[in-house]
């Protein structure tokens, strides 16, 4: 078809000649090909057209089909960026493939719901005009990304459309100031600018193409040119991450310490092994082992270790505390058990704990009654941590400062601000990505946590207990990453930043504004129908 027709079908006065099956059609394939910036080779350009795509398809609809286009491209692309939900809950969670994959359906649904809410409020602006359409969808976007994060107890913002973007040097710096959501609004602002380009009629079509094209050119040169502007800043310390490979297990026999006493062996070796670059940190990660400070199996290992080392150690365990809290039910002889990191200094005494604050939904905490008693229906390995309450910060020799979070927190710029507004001078994330297999969700994870880096302008030490171990720089360089699914240790760069960022200071206060935008223009939009 000619441009010109494509161009005549998109206006909302001519939106009944377009089936509603084709537009159904297209925006759940935007929604799966949106996938392909997530996944095997990390194509960004999707993340870049896809959301445009959708906008599209929303255009003259009738606004529960609007509705509709929005929910299958939220559904089809958590199912085709997010299987390895289902398989983790198969494999690890003890539920069968088919409850795996009914679960991973109803978290896909849930997104849909969301992205739905996203096409619906599109289509409202879009029946002002589309020009008012194209200038809110970003605004609306990171709204929805930001409820999204949000969400009473199962907050995921799991691969924001900002991610792909992040992955340029140049771009993601712009995260020092809007933390990723800044991004995601670039994304989204450039896919609503294609749409614009192909949709509105404020001004002659090459008029609206001459635009677009200067927009992508000064992208492009911001893409191209922006990472050889990025400094290098140099490291002068050096933290020895283990990478424990240990395999994932669903319980732990009482002589765990005994039968794995090689391993544990090795695991020394390799942590007090000679290197040139003399490391002044010592960094296990979160790990499928019974450890715990209260095991005085554990304590005498950790404690030897540090002494040995002559530097602090730290290393993910379970904390036992006592109940206070009468409303909890204490499985432990009056104690309840946290997922925390433990410090320990170079004589071997525990001198820092801090405890997760932002446990996995159904996986590490029951986070409603009601529907964990459906969960325990299929599976018994829901598990029972308690959530910590405090960002607190460590100090190690010489008064330099740290903050450290624990896997899943490393999705939540919000939280993981925190730290650095605390004053920690480096952030310290420690992960057991193991039950996520070979999927794609390892890299995600840390494409993520990279981000967290640069929001924050200080560097990252990750230490996993299969992959990926590596070091950030502030600016987002990984630096010298281990190779998974292997026992091994790198001695990783690190340094201290007092510096704080806008991000840091003002945590989302660029989302908040996304969002206080929104709500002006759906409401202007009731109001002026009314």
């Amino acid at each position: 078809m000619p441009w010109g027709g494509w161009l005549t079908y998109l206006r909302p006065q001519a939106g009944t000649e377009i089936p509603a099956s084709f537009r159904l059609i297209v925006a759940a394939i935007s929604g799966a090909a949106l996938s392909f910036s997530y996944t095997g080779l990390y194509l960004s350009i999707y993340s870049w057209v896809c959301v445009g795509i959708l906008l599209l398809s929303l255009f003259g609809a009738r606004p529960r089909l609007a509705f509709g286009c929005g929910f299958l491209h939220g559904l089809l692309f958590v199912l085709t960026a997010l299987p390895w939900i289902a398989t983790v809950l198969a494999v690890h969670g003890g539920v069968s493939p088919a409850s795996g994959w009914s679960l991973l359906l109803l978290i896909a649904v849930a997104w849909g719901i969301l992205t739905g809410a996203f096409a619906w409020s599109v289509h409202r602006l879009s029946c002002q005009s589309i020009d008012l359409a194209c200038l809110g969808a970003p605004f609306l976007w990171v709204t929805f990304e930001f409820a999204r994060a949000h969400l009473p107890e199962i907050g995921f913002p799991w691969n924001l459309l900002g991610y792909p973007a992040a992955a340029n040097l140049g771009l993601i710096q712009l995260a020092t100031i809007t933390g990723i959501y800044g991004l995601s609004f670039l994304a989204a602002g450039f896919n609503a600018l294609l749409t614009w380009m192909a949709a509105s009629n404020m001004m002659m079509p090459r008029a609206r193409i001459t635009c677009a094209g200067a927009a992508t050119a000064i992208l492009l040169s911001a893409a191209l040119a922006g990472p050889r502007l990025v400094p290098r800043p140099q490291a002068h310390h050096f933290a020895r991450a283990v990478q424990l490979n240990f395999p994932e297990v669903e319980s732990y026999p009482a002589d765990w310490f005994p039968a794995h006493t090689a391993d544990l062996d090795e695991i020394a070796r390799i942590s007090l092994a000679p290197a040139s670059q003399k490391p002044d940190l010592l960094v296990w990660p979160e790990a499928p082992a019974p450890f715990s400070y209260q095991d005085s199996q554990f304590a005498k290992i950790a404690s030897t270790l540090a002494i040995r080392f002559g530097h602090p150690f730290l290393a993910g365990a379970v904390e036992w505390k006592p109940l206070v809290d009468y409303a909890d039910v204490a499985p432990h002889g009056g104690l309840l058990p946290y997922n925390s990191a433990l410090l320990f200094d170079a004589r071997g005494q525990r001198v820092f704990v801090y405890d997760k604050v932002h446990l996995v939904p159904f996986g590490e905490y029951e986070p409603f009654p009601l529907i964990h008693r459906v969960v325990a229906s299929v599976s018994g390995q829901v598990g029972g941590f308690h959530k910590g309450n405090k960002y607190v910060v460590g100090q190690l020799p010489g008064g330099n400062t740290f903050g450290v979070f624990i896997c899943y927190e490393a999705i939540f710029p919000g939280e993981v601000h925190h730290f650095a507004a605390n004053d920690a001078q480096l952030l310290i994330n420690i992960s057991n990505d193991g039950w996520f297999g070979r999927s794609a969700a390892a890299e995600q994870h840390l494409r993520m946590a990279r981000v967290r880096a640069v929001e924050n302008r200080r560097w990252l030490v990750r230490a996993t207990n299969n992959g990926f171990t590596v070091s950030v720089d502030p600016y987002g360089r990984i630096l010298e990453p281990l190779p998974p699914d292997i026992r091994a240790a790198a001695d990783l760069p690190y340094d201290f930043r007092t510096d704080k960022t806008i991000y840091t200071r003002f945590g989302d206060w660029f989302a908040w504004l996304c969002v206080l935008v929104s709500a002006i223009l759906v409401i202007t939009t009731f109001r002026k129908a009314k």
